[in-house]
Parts: structure tokens; sequence; C-alpha cells
């Protein structure tokens, strides 16, 4: 029983273990925010911004995205990167930064799935948002953390052996 407790808390001393826990949280949100706006919210096909006609998934992604970065972002700061000396202001700047470059890159891979694969638009944002989580953990910890690659799996007081 105690070796079962030890083994959990190794598992949530891992960095990357936590990460993916703050960047589910995040996903969670926005998923669920997405399903929630195509289907529910935003029940036109497409709406006019500003004189753009943008399609309702392309809506439904962009608020529902921004929903998810910040609950990603608060997890992330506080329960993943707590060594970084940075302030909280340059932190969420960089890290919405990185986020904003992901938004294209989900936006352009949830286009392909839906208008050359198609496929059924809350499936392919699950889709997209897995096929761009590793590269972010890396992104995230260098830039919007300003860490060091060196020790990414534990936590840093953790010694080799332990």
């Amino acid at each position: 029983m105690a070796n079962t407790i030890k083994q959990s808390y190794k598992i949530f001393e891992n960095q990357v273990f936590r990460f993916v826990i703050s960047a589910g949280a995040g996903f969670l949100v926005d998923v669920s925010a997405f399903y929630l706006f195509y289907h529910n919210l935003l029940t036109r096909h497409t709406y006019q911004i500003f004189s753009i006609t943008v399609r309702n998934s392309t809506l439904s992604l962009a608020i529902s995205f921004c929903m998810g970065v910040i609950v990603n972002f608060l997890i992330t700061r506080y329960m993943v990167f707590t060594e970084s000396k940075l302030s909280f202001y340059k932190q969420f700047i960089r890290f919405a930064s990185v986020a904003g470059i992901g938004f294209f890159a989900n936006l352009t891979v949830i286009k392909i799935l839906i208008q050359v694969f198609g496929m059924y638009p809350p499936v392919a944002r699950i889709g997209a948002a897995l096929s761009l989580f590793f590269a972010s953990y890396f992104i995230h910890k260098v830039f919007s953390f300003s860490l060091s690659l060196r020790h990414h799996g534990t936590h840093k007081n953790n010694k080799p052996g332990n």
C-alpha cells in the first residue's frame, strides 16, 4: 500500500504528467465550449463579423479556444511551471502568443479535417488539438515560462535515482 502511494506521488511530481493534466483541463473546457457554441449558441451556418463571413465552426473555435487557453494558462502557471521567475503578465503574454499561433495551426488542421475529409466538426476539433499537444509542452516550457529543457520530466528538487 505504501509503495502504491509512493508511486502515485512520483507520478504527480512528473512535470510532463502535470502538463498533461493542465492541457487536459483546458482541452475539456475548449472542446465542451466548442460543442455548445457549435450546436446550441451559434445556430446559423455563417456569421458576418466586420463585413467578413465567418463559418459557425470557425467562430465556435475562436471563442472556445480563448476559454481553454485561460484555463490552461492558470493551471500551467500554478501547477506545472511553478519555478518560473517571470512575472504573471509576461508569462500570460508569451503563453497567449504561443496559443495564438496554435489557434491558426488548429484552424488549419480543423479546416482540412472538415472540408477535405468530411469529418464531424467536434471530432475534428479533438483531432487537431491532440496533433499539436506535444510541441506545446516544450514551447511553453522554454518560451512562455523561460525554463530549461534539461529537467523536463521531473520537479527541479528531484535527484537522479530517487
